[in-house]
């Protein structure tokens, strides 16, 4: 308990460090009563006060989440499974890695052009690049906790007579839900990289479409505001899937 508080007061040193280095940079390099007064903390803060008692903001917060989700699902239905083929055969992993690798290193965003070309403007598109972000995080993963495996624990299936679906939901699936997990986590901090520029394709809901709106609107307080939000949620989620790991490990040590 005495370093679970240390650590958490140490995590709030940082943070007000954090919000010094912001008031100091705005007086410094700011004008007084200029523009850059209302990037400052006190108008920032008192926008997000004002937004966090609107109504429609929870719904943007709400649309961008479902968009997260399907998109991380839609990942997990594709990656798992190539996850599990390819960490299971050399030859698979040898014929896909330079493929894959190469499609990893392209940015999501980049194919927003050809998306909306194809998909046209909406969710779609949207579903589309979140899936492709967070897929290779997870397909890499799996693979990697597949080869990890313990070979003693499959011969043993085997000697028994195990089935092909025995021997994946009795030892290959727990063996890699660890690895999974941690895909997931990784790919939960690009979807939300990547969710706020892909909120702009044209779409009237979500975080991206309302720091948009917020400059449209010259209010530029409320699109601090509306960054530091951004980063808060992903904290969260981020935070979840850091507890859902922990209770994996704390089930897997018992």
């Amino acid at each position: 308990m005495k370093g679970r508080a240390e650590r958490v007061a140490l995590g709030f040193a940082g943070l007000a460090l954090l919000l010094g280095a912001w008031w100091l940079g705005v007086r410094l390099f700011g004008e007084a009563g200029g523009l850059s007064a209302r990037f400052s903390p006190q108008a920032t803060l008192g926008s997000l006060e004002g937004l966090l008692g609107r109504r429609e903001l929870y719904e943007h917060v709400w649309v961008s989440l479902q968009r997260v989700l399907i998109g991380l699902a839609l990942a997990l239905l594709i990656g798992v499974p190539l996850g599990l083929l390819v960490g299971g055969s050399r030859r698979l992993e040898a014929a896909t890695t330079p493929a894959f690798q190469f499609l990893r290193m392209i940015s999501p965003l980049s194919w927003m052009p050809i998306v909306v070309m194809l998909m046209g403007v909406g969710d779609r598109p949207i579903y589309f690049l979140l899936a492709f972000a967070a897929l290779w995080p997870i397909l890499l993963n799996t693979a990697a906790g597949v080869r990890q495996l313990d070979r003693r624990w499959l011969q043993l299936a085997r000697s028994l007579s195990a089935t092909r679906w025995e021997m994946l939901r009795r030892i290959v699936l727990p063996g890699v839900l660890g690895h999974v997990l941690t895909g997931v986590r990784l790919a939960i901090g690009i979807l939300w990289i990547v969710l706020v520029p892909c909120e702009m394709l044209g779409v009237s809901a979500g975080l991206g479409y309302y720091i948009l709106d917020t400059r449209d609107r010259l209010a530029y307080s409320e699109l601090m505001a509306m960054v530091l939000l951004i980063g808060a949620l992903g904290y969260l989620l981020d935070a979840a899937a850091r507890g859902l790991y922990r209770l994996w490990a704390h089930g897997a040590n018992q």
